[in-house]
């Protein structure tokens, strides 16, 4: 099962596309990793796009990892790391069907990528997120859309609270978007 929505090829080939993280990021890795010896701390860029968040954690000194279904985008990361004199291991890869062994990663970042799908292929992104995460690892997401977000119900309608290319809002023209209930990110 594919994940990754062709349309972020169509966004990382035509835009600049994310080079920092958001402070979020910057407080998640803080607080659970800094006191850590960072080199030993496997951290995954989950759908790392241009990759804002590998870039600052390889910079930080932590062994990072990172994927994006986008080509153009990982090419762009990888220039970037090097233009930068940093270090991370950047592939494409799909979300459904990560290419890392089972209990490796001990942190995950996913800066809004969940999201970007429909409903019922987001169980099988956060079974392999699970899978790919140690025992005691930890998650950080972002991108938990709802209703309220400009461009709901906008664009195609692909069922369950979720559209394709909507026409409004920061979110359009963007691929596709699930907006969650609150029962849904209780259940997943």
């Amino acid at each position: 099962m594919k994940t990754f929505d062709d349309m972020w090829e169509q966004v990382h080939s035509e835009m600049e596309w994310g080079k920092y993280p958001c402070e979020e990021v910057i407080r998640f890795v803080a607080r659970n990793y800094y006191k850590s010896n960072r080199e030993n701390v496997k951290l995954l860029d989950f759908g790392c796009g241009t990759g804002a968040v590998a870039w600052y954690v390889a910079r930080e000194g932590f062994n990072t990892y990172g994927f994006d279904g986008s080509e153009t985008a990982i090419k762009k990361a990888k220039v970037r790391m090097k233009e930068e004199h940093v270090s991370a291991d950047l592939i494409v890869a799909d979300a459904g069907k990560l290419p890392y062994d089972d209990e490796f990663f001990d942190g995950i970042i996913d800066s809004a990528v969940i999201y970007a799908n429909k409903i019922e292929q987001i169980p099988d992104i956060l079974k392999e997120i699970h899978r790919v995460l140690k025992n005691g690892g930890k998650i950080f997401s972002t991108g938990l859309f709802n209703k309220e977000t400009t461009g709901f119900g906008t664009g195609e309608d692909l069922g369950n609270n979720t559209y394709r290319e909507l026409t409004e809002g920061a979110l359009a023209h963007r691929g596709t978007v699930h907006f969650f209930t609150v029962d849904e990110v209780k259940t997943l």
